[in-house]
């Protein structure tokens, strides 16, 4: 597999998760109801069979990867969702958990 696969892979996890619980959210703390909790359920779902396609077979490297990308996809959905504006440290800290993903799932073994 290639890493611009691996990387779509991710991509796709961080929206499923992401938007699954924005969508619990808002059906929970915004009362939208039952039918945006329920979307939620089934993005939260694909969400974990998205994460079985990453190439590398250990369970544990895939979710330590994929949580830098989680830090850094939730600040992007908050940008574009919730009118949220991160800071630099914001931003820093995102960087720095992408290169702890790139290191994590790239670095030669």
């Amino acid at each position: 597999m290639t890493v611009g696969k691996s990387v779509l892979l991710f991509a796709l996890a961080a929206l499923l998760e992401i938007g699954g619980a924005w969508l619990v959210w808002q059906g929970v703390r915004e009362h939208r109801g039952w039918i945006w909790m329920g979307l939620g359920v089934l993005a939260l779902g694909a969400y974990g069979f998205v994460a079985t396609l990453q190439p590398d077979a250990n369970f544990g490297r895939i979710l330590a990867a994929y949580g830098g990308v989680f830090v850094a996809g939730s600040l992007l959905w908050a940008m574009a969702m919730d009118g949220f504006r991160p800071d630099r440290w914001d931003i820093t800290g995102a960087l720095l958990c992408l290169i702890g993903v790139s290191v994590i799932m790239y670095a030669p073994r």
